[in-house]
């Protein structure tokens, strides 16, 4: 009979899948040195019309942001929603590509599976 596993146990997996291997690092590293890319182009730097330097933190984040992008249907046609609501689905769309990035990387190294040692304990 299988042991139910505590949740601190999937925490620590959903942790490690999504910051525990080389190809979430990178994604999250380029993720985070584009945020800042955008931050110092939108404080510090003049320009005559519009930058459009934040589209590239939303392609880093589609597909998964646009999903929270019909959320803004809840504050009528003609408002984007709120910044507050833009900011966290900017992160919380980044953090599941991230996830998903890692457990691709851990199926195609053939880990998806393996939950239980392969011979059973005192055999």
């Amino acid at each position: 009979m299988n042991k139910p596993v505590p949740a601190n146990q999937h925490l620590r997996n959903v942790a490690r899948l999504t910051f525990g291997n080389a190809a979430s690092l990178i994604y999250l590293g380029v993720v985070a040195a584009t945020a800042v890319f955008v931050t110092v182009d939108t404080l510090f730097v003049a320009h005559e019309d519009a930058s459009f330097s934040g589209v590239w933190l939303f392609f880093l984040a589609a597909p998964t942001v646009f999903l929270f992008l019909l959320g803004t249907a809840m504050w009528g046609a003609d408002a984007a929603g709120p910044d507050w609501y833009m900011y966290l689905a900017l992160v919380v769309s980044v953090l599941v590509q991230s996830f998903v990035l890692g457990w691709f990387v851990r199926l195609l190294r053939g880990g998806a599976g393996r939950t239980r040692p392969a011979h059973p304990q005192g055999a």
